[in-house]
């Protein structure tokens, strides 16, 4: 990538670099330890970082520690800088994943047709401009990093496997409004109802076997039905059932590879009064049935 591309880690067991092809490499940081770890990388300024953490929390820092961004769970952070270069001097806290996608800005705008104005640092006024912008991880995306982190497939198609899954989360990154304002988002301006939808969705997680109506949900946070619903949309990028199902979705394959219940019983935890129902779903979601995919783990 350039001249200094040397990784180090007090624990290099929790970090992993893949190559996808020239100018595209994944980098996973997964430190399972009671304490942080240091992982430290030099990044070429003509590179775009997306960086996400899936669980946990970590924390850049910058100028020899005079600047630092704190990144947590189910949050996003994006990194460019083209007229200096961001080294990742990253604290990964115990417990904690992180998933970084680095690509120049070459082979970016490669991948964008002209029409995408909308993504600010593709317009030709801002190619020289610095751009940092944090954001949620939505359930589809989560369900992709996991995917990246946990990757368990042939080593043969590894580097298959990867780029496919790179391309997703960036698709899926960018499958929504890059700049949402206050202008396009006027729900947004009332912090009280950010407040009361990531209640909300807290309120759904927590209670995934047996959730609440709309109804129900809406009169629990306090906000109307409409409000609900487009709150949702605006901060989460899903309606409010369809991030429930995706959820549910992940907590189900989590369960399958921990072992410890049988289909049926993972069903039930996840809401599913019938195996039937949960095996339709499950094969919905992910191509294959809990049984096959079980078996694909081992």
């Amino acid at each position: 990538m350039n001249k200094k591309n040397n990784m180090k880690s007090i624990a290099k067991s929790t970090f992993n670099e893949i190559n996808i092809e020239e100018g595209f490499l994944i980098l996973t940081f997964k430190n399972e330890e009671s304490v942080s770890q240091r992982v430290e990388k030099e990044i070429d300024s003509a590179f775009i970082q997306f960086h996400f953490c899936v669980k946990g929390s970590a924390k850049f820092v910058f100028n020899q520690g005079r600047y630092s961004l704190n990144i947590n769970e189910e949050n996003s952070l994006l990194l460019y800088n083209p007229q200096r270069e961001l080294p990742i001097n990253l604290q990964v806290e115990s417990n904690s994943w992180i998933v970084s996608v680095l690509i120049s800005i070459k082979k970016f705008h490669g991948l964008f047709s002209n029409e995408a104005n909308y993504i600010s640092f593709l317009n030709g006024e801002n190619k020289d401009k610095k751009y940092y912008k944090d954001g949620t991880i939505t359930p589809s995306m989560a369900i992709v990093l996991n995917q990246i982190i946990n990757y368990s497939l042939n080593a043969s198609i590894k580097q298959l496997y990867f780029k496919g899954k790179a391309y997703e989360l960036l698709s899926l990154y960018f499958n929504r409004s890059e700049d949402a304002n206050v202008e396009q988002c006027p729900f947004l301006v009332d912090e009280s109802n950010v407040i009361k939808i990531r209640k909300a969705k807290d309120i759904i997680v927590s209670r995934i076997a047996e959730p609440p109506t709309l109804q129900e949900l809406a009169d629990e946070i306090g906000l109307n039905i409409k409000k609900l619903k487009e709150g949702f949309k605006q901060i989460y990028g899903d309606s409010v059932f369809s991030f429930l199902f995706d959820y549910k979705m992940e907590v189900a394959r989590k369960l399958l590879e921990a072992g410890k219940d049988n289909v049926n019983e993972v069903g039930h935890k996840v809401g599913y009064s019938t195996s039937s129902h949960f095996i339709a779903a499950f094969k919905k979601k992910y191509g294959t049935t809990p049984k096959k995919y079980v078996m694909s783990l081992n």
